[in-house]
């Protein structure tokens, strides 16, 4: 697991000069990943046992290695880049409580084929939604969401 994650962040790093949208691989992968792993278990319950096995282990490290490529920071960064300074410490407890809650229900359950869909929207939203910071001020993103919002109004 480590060998295939420290892979994939080199394969980041290697990207990332080159200017690469990690963004978009990420999700893809992770989505493909857990795609990967429902579809095991859903041949496991078929009792179609040849492949099971196989598609789990390579769902899991292609969903571990995009995770890690870019979708594992992102929320992170973004929550320390939106919020306004005197909300930071409050805003920030609460994204973590609920992204954990969330992590909780969704991989006690066994859900991969739920987790795969919301993988799926999140290109979607990261694609139309999320604003590209890089090389942008924190003044420069707080005044774009401000405008994003107010033309909505």
């Amino acid at each position: 697991m480590v060998i295939v994650q420290g892979s994939f962040r080199l394969l980041a790093l290697w990207r990332s000069i080159q200017d690469f949208e990690r963004r978009q691989v990420s999700v893809a992968g992770t989505c493909l990943g857990c795609f990967l792993i429902g579809l095991s278990f859903l041949l496991q319950d078929l009792k179609l046992w040849r492949f099971s096995p196989f598609l789990a282990f390579v769902g899991v490290l292609i969903f571990t290695g995009s995770f890690s490529l870019g979708m594992g920071g992102i929320p992170w960064v973004i929550m320390s880049e939106i919020f306004p300074i005197n909300v930071k410490g409050l805003a920030g407890s609460l994204v973590t409580v609920i992204n954990w809650v969330i992590i909780y229900v969704l991989f006690v359950s066994g859900t991969f084929f739920i987790f795969s869909t919301i993988s799926g929207f999140t290109i979607i939203f990261v694609l139309k939604l999320v604003p590209e910071t890089k090389g942008r001020t924190l003044e420069e993103i707080q005044a774009s969401m401000v405008a994003f919002t107010a033309a909505e109004q």
